[in-house]
């Protein structure tokens, strides 16, 4: 098992949460999701055999949202 902490930016609300959360919960290969509304970061744990980080951000920004590096 891998982890990642993501960075986005324009989350506001407990539905951003949730709609982040949700979708990254979808993938194939993801084990678990936090994600902190006050610093914007989204802590990932995945089979990278299954799942690659650029999956997830482009995920994150089809929910509307923007992944910084």
């Amino acid at each position: 098992m891998m982890e990642t902490t993501l960075h986005v930016k324009g989350m506001s609300c407990g539905h951003c949460v949730s709609s982040v959360k949700g979708a990254l919960e979808q993938l194939n290969g993801i084990t678990s999701v936090e994600v902190n509304l006050n610093t914007g970061e989204v802590d990932v744990n995945y089979n990278d055999s299954r799942v690659t980080v650029e999956e997830m951000r482009n995920t994150i920004k089809d929910q509307g949202y923007d992944v910084v590096e």
